[in-house]
């Protein structure tokens, strides 16, 4: 019962007459009732060969949590447009919270479900990024600063969602970083810099130490969790990130010593 009921409270969602969402909010519903009867289930292992099996409820469980923040841009025109992206079934994409150009906020699914934000991505030894991570998307074209009002909000949402859940401050990451090459998101505009001075994210000190000379820095790229099985790749989403004003996959000093600074902050 108390399962059940745990389930019922992800059923409550907004709606009015004049929303134009509502038959995503039907489909929803519908998913999220199909999961409910799935996790109810009490069948028998059945794995036949004389071996005895049964179900026995145990009292002690709850729903995944996540540990990861990823950000990204929407690279469409507007927010009306996203919206409907997401609440398209055909187009099997989707995120947590959109955040629009004006500072509004609007939550597209419960924290505690798994989005499709992430794609084919990697970060560490993690494979599954969409499993422990909440999406969010910011409605920028991927050409044009973010707005101050969209920041703002951005940052109110990043203090609740980190003291909710317990982030950890190094786990607020972008696109890019976990998918190198195939994305850009959420772009060299974005201000990792602010974000990391409010304790969201990573960033070099003012003043960043030389890196010892037998400093591996494509070792230290993987601690950090770039993918370097191509190495240009990862190079350049790591200064898509921190060296926003040299975005290539050259491995310069000036490369190197930011990577060390990153990696003694891990």
């Amino acid at each position: 019962m108390k399962l059940i009921f745990y389930f019922l409270l992800l059923f409550t969602l907004y709606s009015c007459g004049t929303n134009p969402y509502r038959a995503s909010e039907k489909s929803q519903k519908t998913q999220l009732k199909s999961l409910k009867e799935t996790v109810s289930k009490k069948d028998t292992l059945g794995l036949g060969s004389g071996i005895k099996s049964e179900f026995i409820s145990t009292v002690n469980f709850n729903l995944r949590k996540p540990n990861y923040i990823i950000l990204h841009h929407t690279a469409q025109d507007s927010i009306q447009q996203t919206l409907k992206t997401f609440t398209l079934v055909e187009k099997q994409v989707s995120a947590h919270y959109v955040i629009a150009d004006n500072g509004d906020i609007v939550q597209m699914l419960n924290d505690y479900l798994r989005a499709w934000h992430a794609g084919a991505s990697t970060w560490g030894k993690t494979t599954d990024i969409n499993s422990i991570s909440l999406g969010i998307e910011l409605d920028n074209n991927g050409i044009e600063p973010f707005s101050e009002l969209q920041i703002k909000s951005l940052l109110a949402l990043l203090a609740k969602l980190k003291k909710d859940y317990n982030i950890p401050t190094q786990n607020i990451i972008g696109h890019s970083d976990i998918a190198p090459k195939r994305k850009t998101d959420p772009s060299m505009l974005f201000p990792w810099k602010l974000l990391a001075e409010n304790g969201y994210g990573v960033w070099t000190d003012p003043i960043i130490r030389v890196a010892p000379e037998n400093f591996n820095a494509e070792m230290a790229l993987r601690i950090i969790g770039y993918d370097t099985k191509n190495l240009p790749d990862a190079i350049k989403s790591f200064k898509l990130h921190f060296i926003q004003t040299e975005v290539d996959s050259v491995l310069d000093q000036k490369t190197i010593d930011a990577i060390y600074d990153i990696y003694l902050k891990q």
